[in-house]
């Protein structure tokens, strides 16, 4: 009997814990009311039947739904917005319905620079548990319970980009946010999306965004990122400088670039880089663009680039007539070029190490064939992947079998068909059985895990000698090659013979 009325005693509370509208489809006459254990098991049944149906409905993903019903509260849909919950069986996405929502907000912040701020909602008790800062701001000690937040320094996208992760655990980056979204994601202490961010920009990462990525990798306190900007400023440094993103760089950047002792560029380039940079440093400072607010600018940097260690061609025609220096400079670094005694100078006079080039021989031995080799334009092709980033500089080939002789040669490098890098020289062979170097005009970043292809057509008079024994995996150092035969070989070259005996890299 007690069991009887404690199981009553249940149902009866779970029934007053249902909400008004239920209750009320419930109210039936005295006379045919049912039970109620019975009344909640049939409504249980139901409402399990509900979730079936919704279950099995064509699925839609999250944030098409969040967007969908937020839509609807737009709308003033009220019947949703009553029992929203119902559609959302998980937290998640019932957090993801709060992003960028009114409903329920508790806060706001105002974003962005004043004249582009951007006001938007946010919920206190889903930002703190997603943010350390947040909390502290919200619940800890010194919290202020302010209504409206003012938030200048960051960019209002970005910072949405930050409250989707919080609510929606989603990461949407882009190029143009994924600068701005790190330093919100650093300044309110979301690791997991900051890390995000710096792999986004070590996937990203070029010649041609290097430069502002050192600086920012600095600025930020990445490590890692900024060992991987450096790898590729030291092995691409030509296209590194030339670059618009380097004269974007702060000038702590300017000086750690020009104190670098392995930058593979001549220092022509670099003299001419630094130029384009104190040009625009100038703009920045709303300074005329003469030649003394130029020097004004570099101050003490100017003495890094190694004048000295151009070529005297380079320097005659090109920085000795930039003005930038003054004459006794001038006269002096002549002076250097050419007098037995030498005076003292300023600038630093020995010339940059630049980065030692890394070669990948892919055969175990060569040989010579008088039925092979004629090359008459036909092309010599293999395909490659490596398993670390590295950058191609050229290729080693195969000379004369024949004693001395000259060839021309001209190289490529692909990937899916689409040309990364191309090249015409010539090279002359002295008869022995080594290989000889080719160069591309500018090192070719190469990522890991895709297969590239490196071709050559040679033109000469003798025979050359052929790779034997080739390796279909090669371990250079810490990089491992794989090679595998390529279409475009119509000379008989493949992987277990032939020409492009091998890679010549940075890594």
């Amino acid at each position: 009997m007690v069991d009887a009325k404690s199981r009553n005693m249940k149902c009866l509370t779970f029934f007053l814990m249902l909400p008004e509208a239920v209750k009320k489809s419930k109210k039936t006459s005295k006379a045919s009311r049912l039970p109620v254990c019975y009344e909640i098991l049939t409504l249980k049944k139901r409402m399990a039947a509900e979730i079936y149906s919704t279950k099995k409905a064509p699925s839609t993903s999250p944030s098409t739904s969040v967007q969908s019903y937020q839509q609807n509260l737009n709308n003033n849909n009220t019947i949703q917005a009553a029992n929203w919950q119902g559609l959302y069986p998980t937290i998640r996405e019932r957090n993801a319905v709060m992003y960028n929502n009114d409903l329920m907000a508790d806060v706001h912040f105002v974003v962005g620079p004043q004249g582009g701020t951007q006001r938007l909602p946010g919920h206190k008790y889903v930002l703190a548990v997603g943010s350390s800062v947040f909390h502290a701001m919200f619940y800890g000690e010194l919290a202020e319970d302010k209504e409206e937040i003012r938030i200048p320094d960051v960019e209002s996208g970005a910072f949405l980009a930050m409250l989707k992760y919080i609510y929606c655990d989603e990461i949407d980056l882009s190029a143009d946010t994924v600068l701005a979204t790190l330093y919100a994601a650093k300044k309110y202490i979301v690791p997991h999306l900051a890390r995000a961010c710096v792999n986004f920009l070590e996937t990203s990462l070029s010649a041609k965004n290097a430069c502002v990525l050192l600086s920012q990798s600095c600025l930020f306190e990445e490590p890692d990122l900024t060992q991987r900007c450096w790898e590729v400023i030291d092995a691409q440094a030509e296209l590194a400088l030339k670059s618009e993103g380097f004269c974007d760089i702060d000038y702590q950047t300017l000086q750690s670039i020009l104190n670098r002792e392995t930058l593979n560029a001549k220092e022509i380039i670099l003299f001419e880089a630094v130029l384009n940079w104190a040009e625009v440093e100038c703009q920045r400072q709303d300074l005329s663009t003469n030649i003394e607010n130029k020097r004004k600018v570099l101050g003490k940097a100017l003495y890094l680039i190694r004048i000295p260690a151009m070529t005297l061609d380079d320097f005659a025609n090109g920085a000795a007539q930039s003005g930038v220096l003054t004459l006794n400079e001038t006269n002096d670094i002549f002076l250097w070029y050419t007098a037995a005694k030498k005076p003292e100078l300023e600038f630093v006079c020995k010339a940059r190490k630049g980065l030692a080039p890394q070669r990948c021989h892919r055969f175990q031995s060569c040989a010579y064939r008088s039925n092979q080799w004629r090359y008459r334009g036909r092309c010599d092709s293999i395909q490659f992947a490596v398993d670390k980033r590295v950058f191609i500089a050229g290729f080693g080939l195969y000379g004369s079998s024949c004693g001395s002789a000259e060839y021309s040669a001209t190289i490529e490098l692909k990937r899916q068909g689409l040309l990364l890098g191309q090249n015409f020289s010539k090279f002359f062979s002295d008869g022995s059985s080594n290989t000889f170097p080719v160069w591309f005009e500018h090192p070719v970043q190469i990522e890991p895990d895709t297969f590239y292809t490196a071709s050559v057509v040679l033109d000469g008079n003798e025979l050359s000698y052929f790779g034997q024994e080739g390796m279909t995996e090669v371990q250079c150092g810490k990089v491992t090659f794989q090679f595998q035969c390529s279409s475009d070989s119509t000379n008989g070259t493949g992987v277990q013979g032939g020409q492009l005996p091998e890679l010549i890299f940075y890594a």
